[in-house]
């Protein structure tokens, strides 16, 4: 069944409308490159001639990016931070990519998230990671960094159009805050759209959730295969967390929507093109749904969307973005959906 194109690409222009909030584990990705020079005398280690360091963010914040550069900076995040110079560097990423940063709070007790990555290269040989060091503080915040989250929730959330929950288990998202976002979020009729590994029926009262499908799996219990386990285990979400609907990102699969009413659409991939690097899809495809439903869209226009935007950055390697004309320019001729 071919979908209104017209119709679609309007909803493309329209991304850039929206107001977006993040709110999550926010992270930074630094890229530490050199050239190997010779084993260390001290260890049996290589030794690298630092070349330069790149930062990009990562976890929450890459969703943060995915949303600044189709609306234009019109999102801003709310998280944790340590006081150290990971945060320093945290918020200059966040002011280069047009984020608002104004409302991260410090907690001098836990670690600003990141990962770094070392790379290393003999002569024009490809680069190659050699070591990765990770900087978090897993547990949940405290009482006191909770408050401060909640407060400053209370204070922004009725300015946007629509949050984006973006969890990756490091102890942000607490009970607490989910119940504080999704409360206002009903008495401003603001859509909570919601990204999250496990747990997702610890999220009540949200519009979407956007689940891979190996977490849909681990969740629901059972493997996921044909259409009716689809609508099986959507439903399930559905009941669970009050959404409106649930999308399951599979892969090279594409995608499948499911809503209430058992109403069932599966959004296949459009250009199974050469796949380099499939990091950071998901936030690409939760940023660009969340815009896109903010912005008017119907659910499945939302999906096809999110679709088109990650068939986009896997193609790139490490967390990548796109835009709305290179959207606009990957856009299929036709569309079959499977009812």
């Amino acid at each position: 069944m071919n979908n209104n194109i017209e119709k679609l690409k309007e909803s493309i222009v329209n991304l850039n409308t929206p107001k977006i909030l993040v709110i999550g584990d926010l992270a930074l990705d630094e890229m530490i490159y050199g050239d190997t020079e010779r084993i260390s005398r001290e260890a049996p280690v290589l030794i690298l001639r630092h070349t330069h360091t790149k930062h990009i963010l990562g976890g929450a914040s890459n969703a943060a990016h995915n949303v600044s550069t189709l609306n234009a900076g019109k999102v801003s995040v709310v998280g944790i931070v340590g006081n150290d110079y990971q945060s320093n560097d945290l918020r200059k990423a966040f002011d280069e990519a047009g984020i608002n940063c104004n409302y991260l709070i410090t907690d001098e007790k836990r670690k600003t998230i990141t990962k770094t990555r070392i790379s290393g290269s003999c002569s024009q040989s490809v680069t190659q990671q050699i070591v990765r060091i990770d900087r978090q503080t897993s547990e949940p915040v405290s009482k006191e960094t909770e408050n401060e989250i909640i407060n400053t929730i209370e204070k922004i959330l009725p300015e946007y159009d629509a949050v984006i929950l973006s969890d990756y288990h490091l102890g942000t998202l607490t009970d607490k805050v989910i119940r504080k976002v999704t409360e206002l979020a009903k008495k401003h009729s603001i859509k909570v759209i919601v990204d999250a590994q496990k747990d997702l029926d610890r999220y009540k009262d949200i519009y979407s959730m956007t689940p891979n499908l190996p977490d849909t799996q681990k969740h629901v219990g059972f493997y996921i295969k044909t259409k009716e386990d689809f609508i099986r285990a959507g439903n399930m979400i559905i009941e669970q967390t009050g959404a409106e609907n649930v999308l399951i990102t599979c892969g090279d699969n594409g995608m499948v929507l499911i809503e209430r009413n058992n109403k069932y659409t599966h959004v296949p991939v459009f250009n199974k093109s050469r796949v380099f690097d499939v990091t950071g899809a998901g936030d690409t495809v939760t940023a660009t749904y969340a815009l896109a439903l903010a912005a008017g869209a119907e659910p499945v226009n939302a999906a096809i969307i999110g679709n088109i935007a990650a068939g986009i950055v896997i193609k790139q390697f490490g967390c990548a973005t796109t835009t709305i004309d290179e959207i606009i320019a990957s856009m299929p001729k036709s569309i079959k959906l499977e009812y």
